[in-house]
């Protein structure tokens, strides 16, 4: 799965040329404390170029642990799990893998329309406040994908296809 990832990459430069410029994919809540638990509502703007979007991936980063996607209906969910870079302690307990891609397929969201896509699990509050964390997604449809799975780096213009992130802040801190 990762390996689509990579793929994804190489291929954005060539989606960005041929899909019109629309909203980027991006989270409801666009910022959250460390240590808590977050529930990430992941908005889908538009499919591929007038295609209809039948299939959304989102890669889970480092940092993000003991993930849970919400079924969807009408699509199919699926995860990909695997070993954490890091050990977390979760409600007590160390925690050393777990979720690490989630893919919602066989399902049909009109270009012409908008959906939300709903995971939650828990920020690690060994993290940097100030930072964000980002979570590439990528959209694929009958003849294309849409990628969101460039990191922005501060000082350079923003990507064409920027993955969605959340500023992580300290507890108790909340901006708007």
């Amino acid at each position: 799965m990762i390996r689509s990832f990579v793929r994804a990459a190489a291929a954005v430069a060539l989606v960005a040329s041929v899909t019109p410029a629309f909203a980027h994919a991006t989270f409801e809540v666009g910022e959250a404390a460390l240590g808590s638990t977050y529930k990430a509502v992941l908005r889908v703007p538009h499919g591929c170029d007038g295609e209809a979007t039948n299939t959304v991936r989102v890669r889970i980063p480092e940092g993000f642990f003991s993930v849970k996607p919400m079924p969807k209906a009408g699509w199919d969910l699926t995860t990909v799990k695997g070993p954490y870079q890091n050990t977390y302690e979760n409600h007590g307990s160390k925690v050393t893998e777990g979720v690490t891609e989630i893919t919602w397929s066989g399902g049909n969201l009109p270009d012409e329309f908008y959906d939300e896509f709903v995971f939650r699990g828990t920020i690690a509050a060994s993290l940097e406040a100030g930072t964000t964390l980002y979570f590439p997604a990528v959209q694929v449809c009958a003849n294309g994908e849409v990628s969101w799975i460039e990191i922005p780096v501060e000082g350079q213009p923003e990507p064409d296809g920027p993955a969605p992130g959340v500023k992580l802040i300290e507890a108790g801190e909340h901006h708007h």
